[in-house]
């Protein structure tokens, strides 16, 4: 019988141990794709690629080199020789191959040149074979970056004193209303993917005091531009025992900082490779919304067409205003419209007719939505009613306000958005793994 304690030893060798200075001159093993062959004559370059990067291998076209025949991109093999310093090949090392063993060949050649430094192709031929784009070394460092930001939350709210959660993705009722749902059946009963974890995450506020998740969520909206998605990924947080809604402003700027310091730390490579230079979140102005349309359209000459809410051509033009103004990479736009914000917001008891809420622009598009929320029941009743909604699906949730809750409030990062404007993308598409739209449902 065998025990299994967790530990193993491979004989290839990992990343950092190609990096060493004692390692050189050894005899090494190495597992990797080819990502491209050039031949040389008499000699043959075989450009491995691993999650770390690409690594140069290195045939001498003679009696004792192992046969390269028939090899070519997309192939998976484990790599023998001798480790040598090479100052012309990346990272400075190089494999003087003495074997290899192929531990996969691809039925046909590859439909995408993703050897190229730039993928020459639409985003509709990327996306239609995403696996393959996606082993392209500038595609696939986008991610990387992706996943500095989703580490860099995880890592600052845990520290912050943040329990992470999970919540359902069906449910009765979605938590913002309106048409913008996906409806199911449910085992006979009828069911929608949720818009966001809002009710949940509020309800655990009572429990852990302040919670977060990282989770998709989902729009039925009928948009057919480049910065919405019907499924993204939202970086959520709620905490309790606030006392303004500026503190909830306030943690975000406070990620944002350990963020992009994060990646300038930990993903200097991929800030290279996608030549990324980071903004500055050291300190982040703050403009109520009334007041935000204003300078836009006196500064632009644009007039404001619509009192309650953002058009995308203000978010772009107050974006520019606060970058010219005060070269600001982002704005906290304040106190949005009772009107245009869900039932469960707080209204400003200065001015009712605006809520103690906010979005946070970033070059110009809204990539957060947060702000405090009501929690006093009877509060929250007489708003509801207010509005003609109706209580049916949120027994549990009114629960929980019922039996007491303390002042809280929260936010939802919108993560795709986030690194297409960190990446300075056009397109929300380049951002997501496999993205969901109106016409896309595959891969």
């Amino acid at each position: 019988m065998k025990f299994l304690d967790g530990s193993w030893k491979k004989d290839t060798c990992a990343w950092e141990e190609l990096l060493k200075e004692e390692n050189l001159g050894k005899t090494v093993s190495i597992e990797g794709a080819v990502h491209s062959i050039r031949d040389m004559g008499e000699i043959v370059f075989l450009i491995l690629r691993k999650k770390e990067g690409i690594f140069q291998a290195v045939c001498e076209q003679n009696g004792d080199a192992p046969s390269l025949e028939g090899f070519r991109e997309g192939m998976f093999l484990r790599a023998t020789g001798v480790l040598t310093k090479e100052d012309r090949a990346p990272h400075g090392r190089e494999l003087r191959l003495t074997g290899t063993d192929v531990l996969s060949k691809p039925d046909k050649p590859l439909p995408l040149a993703i050897d190229k430094w730039k993928l020459d192709t639409s985003l509709e031929a990327k996306l239609n074979m995403r696996p393959i784009a996606l082993r392209n070394i500038r595609e696939r460092a986008r991610f990387k970056i992706q996943e500095g930001l989703v580490r860099a939350f995880r890592d600052y709210l845990y520290q912050e004193g943040f329990t992470e959660i999970h919540t359902p993705k069906i449910g009765a009722r979605g938590a913002e209303g309106g048409a913008n749902m996906f409806k199911l059946s449910y085992f006979h009963k009828p069911a929608v993917l949720a818009q966001s974890p809002q009710f949940y995450k509020q309800m655990m506020v009572g429990v852990f005091d302040r919670v977060f998740e990282t989770g998709p969520v989902f729009r039925a909206e009928k948009h057919n531009t480049k910065r919405h998605l019907n499924e993204y990924t939202s970086l959520d947080f709620e905490m309790g025992y606030i006392d303004s809604f500026e503190e909830i402003m306030d943690m975000e700027t406070g990620f944002l900082k350990y963020a992009l310091k994060l990646l300038k730390n930990d993903y200097g490579k991929e800030l290279s490779i996608l030549k990324i230079d980071l903004p500055d979140a050291e300190k982040i102005p703050a403009v109520r919304f009334d007041e935000a349309k204003e300078l836009a359209a006196q500064k632009y000459q644009r007039r404001i067409r619509n009192p309650y809410d953002l058009e995308p051509e203000e978010e772009s033009l107050i974006g520019r205003y606060f970058k010219e103004e005060y070269d600001a990479d982002f704005v906290f736009v304040t106190h949005y419209p009772s009107k245009k914000r869900p039932f469960y917001a707080m209204d400003d008891p200065k001015d009712p007719r605006f809520t103690l809420s906010f979005d946070l622009l970033f070059h110009g598009l809204e990539v957060t939505t947060g702000g405090q929320r009501i929690h006093d029941y009877r509060m929250l009743m007489e708003k509801i009613h207010a509005r003609g909604m109706e209580t049916e699906g949120m027994e549990q949730y009114l629960d929980a306000f019922r039996y007491g809750m303390p002042p809280h409030g929260g936010l939802g990062i919108g993560l795709e958005r986030l690194t297409m404007q960190l990446l300075g993308e056009d397109n929300v598409r380049e951002a997501c793994l496999f993205p969901r739209d109106m016409n896309r449902l595959e891969p």
